[in-house]
């Protein structure tokens, strides 16, 4: 008993003498000093641990600001390999998936073996470096989009006797895993591109996404069958090429123009070649987009098998003709007037940053790089689609082949066009109404033909879309009704077109009369 006080009474003059000198360190030894002595105990401690070597994923490229496949395969790998033994994990559930997604939180580690060796995983966050006199500075972008967020970075400790092992087998092993579980559970993506400021380095985070699921298909496409099936095989037959574009020395893209009236279907069009090819879609806002550089950092930052879109791109951008325009820029006050046109075509986050950093916004030559220039063959099979409603207004510069490889006129309803919306919207095929109800099988068929042969009729125009509008509102009534009430609409039409055409050029429908 006397030797066990004895041991308590060391041990407790062993601690004061400990904080006696720890006291006396904080007063008499330097800071220099006390930091040296800091890092030589460090050493020491290291001394008895094995050596161990780490590997640095950063989220996003900090040359280009692209995002890093690595890091996205690296935390799908841990989601399914490791996260489930891990004391802390942050959960998401995208929009309309089955299950949830794991992920690592900043500052939480995990671990993993493989082959016998244990490996750490350690997730690190940083706010981003701001330029000098960046802070606190006006950026018109600070409505859209966040800043720049925080720089993620995955960190990888591994025994150092294991270098070998750990970049030639592991880190090749968890791309295979990753690129398999991808394929699995593929959930197609609907991108958009947001704004980033003046002053972010860093702008990795360029598109936004949601899923992607769109139900338009080439079977429900509103359009001339013989049109249908010629752009479907164009489609297929380039999915299956890439050994020829290759070979020919192309880049393996292909660029389609779809114009026509408003309500034609050129986004159902560009749907339907997304579900069939099983593509992801980019949306490309170019009123977002400051200056040409950063047109070609959102290139450059998509994925293969994409569709990039741009719609109604004659309103977007003033790609008008060149040679059309040299004819009205010949004084100062004229291309003051341009520029300004060109200014209030932007978003006006978009205009203030052009301002700030005193840029011009992207230029027909911009667009034409984009669309067919050496960046344009960075990413591989990638589809670029452009609608508009007035071909007539863009520069043949951009309409020639090899950038616009085919035109798509998409026009007003035919008979076979109507055919298909009849099919979609009231079952009404060749074989008759296949859900007819109360209706009469052969009032409907005598209300079909009338319909097509209206729609055929020289000077009525009316788009799928409208047709669509009409068979939505009678939706519960039958075939019948909605076939009938699309009759009255087309004699109308009829009718208003023949009234317009009877009326000379020199007379008016006016009452001028006091």
């Amino acid at each position: 008993m006397m030797e066990m006080v004895l041991d308590w009474r060391s041990l407790g003059s062993l601690l004061a003498t400990l904080m006696v000198f720890r006291t006396a360190m904080r007063d008499f030894l330097p800071p220099e000093a006390e930091l040296w002595l800091r890092r030589l105990l460090a050493r020491l401690a290291a001394a008895f641990r094995p050596p161990s070597g780490t590997i640095l994923i950063d989220e996003a490229d900090g040359a280009s600001g692209a995002a890093n496949d690595l890091y996205e395969s690296a935390q799908l790998y841990l989601d399914a390999r490791c996260l489930a033994t891990a004391p802390t994990v942050r959960l998401h559930k995208p929009r309309q998936s089955h299950r949830a997604v794991a992920s690592l939180p900043d500052s939480h580690t995990t671990h993993d073996v493989f082959r016998g060796v244990r490996v750490k995983w350690t997730s690190t966050a940083r706010s981003p470096d701001r330029p000098a006199g960046a802070g606190g500075g006006f950026s018109p972008y600070g409505v859209l989009g966040r800043g720049g967020g925080d720089h993620r970075t995955l960190e990888l400790q591994f025994p150092r006797q294991h270098r070998d092992l750990v970049h030639d087998h592991y880190i090749p092993h968890l791309i295979a895993e990753a690129s398999r579980m991808r394929l699995k559970s593929r959930e197609r993506r609907l991108y958009t591109n947001r704004a980033t400021g003046p002053g972010e380095d860093h702008p990795h985070r360029l598109w936004t996404s949601h899923a992607f699921a769109h139900p338009s298909t080439f079977d429900t496409l509103a359009v001339d069958p013989a049109l249908r099936e010629e752009i479907r095989g164009d489609l297929l037959r380039f999915a299956s090429r890439r050994d020829h574009y290759a070979r020919v020395g192309r880049a393996w893209k292909r660029g389609y123009l779809l114009h026509g009236p408003p309500g034609t279907g050129k986004t159902s069009l560009v749907a339907a070649i997304a579900n069939l090819l099983e593509f992801d879609v980019y949306d490309l806002e170019l009123t977002t987009v400051p200056t040409n550089s950063h047109l070609r950092r959102l290139l450059v930052s998509t994925t293969p098998k994409s569709v990039v879109v741009v719609e109604d791109i004659d309103c977007s951008l003033d790609l008008s003709d060149r040679n059309k325009k040299k004819k009205n820029n010949n004084n100062g006050a004229a291309e003051d007037d341009a520029a300004a046109a060109q200014l209030a075509m932007v978003s006006p986050a978009a205009a203030a940053a052009m301002a700030v950093v005193g840029r011009e916004s992207i230029s027909l030559s911009g667009v034409l790089n984009f669309v067919d220039g050496l960046w344009s063959s960075c990413v591989g099979e990638r589809l670029m689609v452009f609608t508009t409603n007035h071909p007539e207004r863009l520069d043949p510069a951009l309409l020639r082949p090899g950038r616009m490889d085919r035109k798509i006129e998409l026009g007003y309803c035919t008979p076979p066009a109507l055919r298909v919306l009849a099919k979609n919207y009231l079952g009404v095929g060749d074989e008759g109404c296949e859900d007819a109800g109360d209706d009469d099988p052969d009032a409907v068929r005598e209300l079909m033909n009338e319909a097509e042969g209206l729609v055929a009729a020289t000077g009525v125009r009316i788009t799928p879309a409208d047709i669509a509008e009409v068979f939505m509102g009678c939706d519960g009534a039958g075939a019948a009704a909605a076939l009938r009430k699309l009759v009255d609409e087309l004699r109308r039409r009829r009718d208003d077109a023949a009234a317009a055409a009877a009326v000379t050029p020199g007379q008016s429908t006016v009452d001028t009369t006091d």
